[in-house]
């Protein structure tokens, strides 16, 4: 620190670089999520593949696809461009965490992540896609859906939700409710994450043994496991009925999910013809110092205990 307050070349660079260390474990915890395994859960370790990509790689390229994504926001708030990105899916192919990496950096009121719970009663009174139009983006946002529409030709109808009528008639529907999306000037990006039997099995098996992560398995993710073959089907009929030119699907490889949220994140950046807003330089204004103001002491009370 210099003589008058300031800080001088080397501080700062020391307080950048630390600043920037705070930012990679924000990551760094995220991924250590991944690598807290349980004694009794090594059985299941030693049947997990290791990832081709190094964590050295995977740091710098998510870092430097993360600096595009906020580009890509910049620009969605300066040309007023609405952006809907539908992730589905196999359950626990990974779709959560790459929606976590896209959205780590951004601004919440630009990229809003909606996860639908079940519909009501009255919600299955209603048109299908009616609880879903509320949640499209106005000028200057984008919206990830975390599952979407797509549950009626998904856990709705493998699961007996839906009737055979009501899937065909969202077959029917959908195609013509995206081109009208299109049409307003909404662009859709359609992402289905695949992975196979058996890393999903070993995925399954991760959440029920450790303690942090049994939160993220419900009633209908153990189902699913019995159902593999059914998902199947209804995937392949959704694809074969849903993948118009307007709003085509697009399928990641989730085995690996490093290369699965890096590939993910790249293409849909590849998909929008953003650019760099330029932006007016930011000057940090003087404090104002009253000689006459003096602090008051507050009491012990009011803070929160430093136990560590």
């Amino acid at each position: 620190m210099a003589g008058d307050g300031t800080m001088d070349e080397t501080s700062a660079r020391s307080w950048v670089e630390a600043e920037w260390e705070d930012s990679l474990d924000e990551e760094l915890e995220m991924e250590i999520d991944d690598l807290l395994i349980a004694r009794e859960m090594k059985f299941i370790s030693d049947l997990r593949h290791t990832s081709n990509i190094d964590r050295k790689t995977y740091f710098h390229e998510l870092l430097r696809l993360q600096a595009e994504l906020v580009k890509l926001q910049d620009w969605i708030q300066h040309t007023g461009e609405k952006l809907v990105v539908i992730f589905e899916g196999r359950d626990a192919a990974g779709k959560g965490g790459v929606i976590k990496r896209i959205t780590q950096r951004l601004n919440p009121r630009v990229a809003r992540v909606v996860a639908l719970p079940a519909p009501t009663e009255r919600e299955k009174s209603q048109w299908y896609f009616q609880r879903y139009v509320p949640h499209l983006p106005a000028a200057g946002e984008m919206v990830l859906f975390d599952r979407s529409w797509y549950n009626r030709s998904g856990v709705e109808r493998v699961m007996g939700f839906a009737s055979e009528e009501q899937v065909e008639q969202f077959f029917n529907d959908v195609p013509e409710f995206e081109r009208m999306l299109v049409r307003s000037g909404i662009r859709v990006v359609k992402y289905w994450f695949s992975i196979t039997d058996q890393e999903q099995q070993l995925r399954f098996l991760m959440r029920i043994h450790d303690p942090l992560k049994q939160w993220k398995l419900s009633p209908m993710d153990l189902e699913s496991r019995k159902r593999w073959e059914a998902y199947t089907k209804a995937k392949e009929e959704t694809f074969e009925r849903t993948n118009i030119p307007e709003a085509p699907w697009f399928i990641v490889e989730g085995n690996d999910k490093k290369q699965a949220r890096l590939n993910c994140i790249s293409h849909l950046l590849s998909m929008m013809p953003y650019e760099e807003i330029p932006h007016e330089p930011i000057h940090l204004p003087d404090r104002v110092f009253n000689p006459d103001y003096e602090r008051k002491v507050l009491p012990d009370e009011l803070y929160v205990p430093e136990k560590y």
